[in-house]
């Protein structure tokens, strides 16, 4: 990611949902070496904010509702939640919750894209966001994975205003031309029962050996650790409730 920071228009943030916040907070604190904590407020429902040292870097947080699948979430920086989500209507996507506001700390909105991949939208008032990027064991990379690439295209590029970065076999998001992400069309390959979603990376020094940490600990490797051509070491796998995340060697960029 060429972003180091939380601006208008990129990803800000990394929540996962989950059936256990306990389980989860001992997983992603003995692969990334996260320092986790419930908030200091009792009504903010058990939400946990990991950090790597003093930064903040993702969320843990109880699944709003019994049907909501165990999963990571993206949420991307927008100077007015209520606008955007206007945008998101008007460009054929619909919202799922919100705008609502999070104490002081900004404004929130779910939404869901024409091609059904769920994200969200981060109004920041006291809190902007993650403290740092690409670093191991914080956020480095977000990735689109959709069945209609085309029509994810027009959706993103006039909501928020991306650019884009055409290869032959991958398409990268950006803001002012600083990538941040990528999109990959879900072919036969993906099961049909698998839907369109937002997969976060977090950096980390050794891809093999995040791998064997997290089959160790009762998840799973999904895509076995791989060296993209002209790329970093990446590796897809499942955390032990269930949540897909990315990872890739620190240092070595998309």
């Amino acid at each position: 990611m060429k972003l180091d920071r939380p601006v208008t228009a990129g990803p800000c943030w990394a929540e996962l949902g989950t059936s256990d916040v306990a389980g989860a907070r001992r997983f992603y604190e003995g692969l990334f070496g996260w320092r986790a904590g419930a908030g200091p407020r009792q009504e903010a429902g058990g939400y946990t904010v990991a950090h790597l040292g003093d930064a903040p870097v993702a969320a843990l947080a109880p699944r709003y509702q019994e049907e909501q699948p165990v999963a990571w979430n993206v949420s991307f920086a927008v100077p007015d939640a209520d606008a955007a989500v206007a945008r998101v209507t008007a460009c054929g996507g619909a919202p799922v919750s919100g705008p609502t506001d999070v104490f002081d700390l900004g404004r929130f909105a779910v939404a869901v894209d024409p091609g059904g991949a769920v994200f969200q939208m981060w109004q920041a008032r006291a809190f902007p966001g993650a403290g740092v990027f690409n670093a191991p064991g914080s956020l480095g990379w977000v990735e689109l994975l959709t069945r209609d690439p085309a029509r994810a295209t027009d959706f993103y590029t006039t909501v928020f205003g991306w650019t884009v970065h055409a290869s032959r076999n991958y398409n990268q998001w950006g803001v002012d031309g600083a990538d941040f992400g990528g999109m990959v069309t879900m072919d036969e390959k993906f099961p049909p029962e698998v839907p369109p979603h937002w997969l976060p990376y977090f950096a980390v020094e050794d891809v093999d050996d995040a791998n064997a940490v997290t089959v160790r600990a009762g998840g799973a490797a999904l895509m076995d650790p791989t060296s993209l051509p002209d790329g970093p070491r990446i590796a897809v796998l499942r955390d032990p409730q269930g949540a897909m995340f990315g990872v890739y060697r620190s240092g070595s960029g998309f």
